[in-house]
């Protein structure tokens, strides 16, 4: 496969993650394993520290247009990053590139994308469209949680989750945040889910890459091309026609967990 294949394709999964906040670990994993043959842990922990480098770029873009909502942030991350840790300690002990390991590792992505392809098509077709837009009262009453505790327990689950597949910080993080800040206008709801995945997947990351999971020049490629995708992809996320995006993301997510699970 050229090297320019691979640059396209760091491009087009950073232009998705700016405008979505998904497609990350859901998109770019299976596009490892699939297109180019990469083995799946090594798949993991590249995408992993791709993801902490493109969404660190994106969240500067969002910051400056001021989306981020940082006590959001904070409640996920207080969950996720110590869960991260745990998973990184089990991962040390039983060695990533065991063919048990790896065969857990592709049937939990495979389910994984399957169920966030399920709920992303549910809430793009039936669910209601997000205002874009609120006054400072209104911002700060959406930013509190249905109960203090969920987005801690969600943030777990999470981290978990993406420290052993690199899916679900984009994916899943949306749905969560949806489920969990009802009235968060959409942007603000994407800006959230690429905030909190930064220190998320530079953590995870970091750890794969001292189990010996991370292929750097394979990495490299691909943030020449996700750096200025997702740059575009932040400036044009109030533009994002949303159902649409959302439905055939669904489509597309949903098949390459299927795949997984048929290996």
């Amino acid at each position: 496969m050229p090297e320019y294949a691979i640059v396209i394709a760091g491009f087009a999964v950073g232009l998705i993650v700016g405008l979505t906040g998904v497609g990350g670990g859901s998109l770019m994993t299976p596009i490892l394993i699939f297109f180019f043959g990469v083995k799946p842990y090594l798949a993991v922990g590249t995408d992993l520290l791709f993801a902490a480098t493109t969404k660190a770029g994106g969240t500067l873009s969002l910051a400056r247009q001021k989306l981020v909502p940082w006590r959001v942030v904070a409640w996920l991350s207080a969950g996720s990053l110590p869960a991260a840790a745990l998973t990184l300690y089990t991962l040390h002990r039983v060695g990533p590139a065991s063919a048990p390991v790896q065969k857990a590792m592709t049937l939990t992505l495979g389910v994984a994308l399957v169920l966030t392809a399920l709920a992303m098509f549910y809430k793009a077709a039936r669910g209601r469209q997000l205002p874009r837009q609120l006054n400072h009262a209104d911002l700060d009453q959406a930013m509190r949680a249905r109960h203090p505790a969920l987005p801690v327990l969600f943030g777990a689950l999470i981290g978990t989750l993406v420290t052993l597949t690199s899916v679900g910080a984009g994916a899943i993080g949306v749905s969560v945040l949806l489920l969990l800040f009802p009235l968060l206008p959409l942007p603000r709801i994407v800006a959230a889910d690429i905030a909190y995945a930064v220190p998320l997947t530079l953590l995870a990351g970091l750890g794969h890459a001292s189990l010996g999971s991370v292929d750097w020049h394979l990495l490299g490629l691909l943030l020449c091309g996700s750096l200025p995708g997702i740059w575009l992809g932040t400036r044009l996320v109030h533009r994002t026609p949303e159902r649409l995006v959302r439905s055939g993301l669904s489509v597309l997510i949903g098949y390459a967990g299927l795949k997984l699970i048929a290996i």
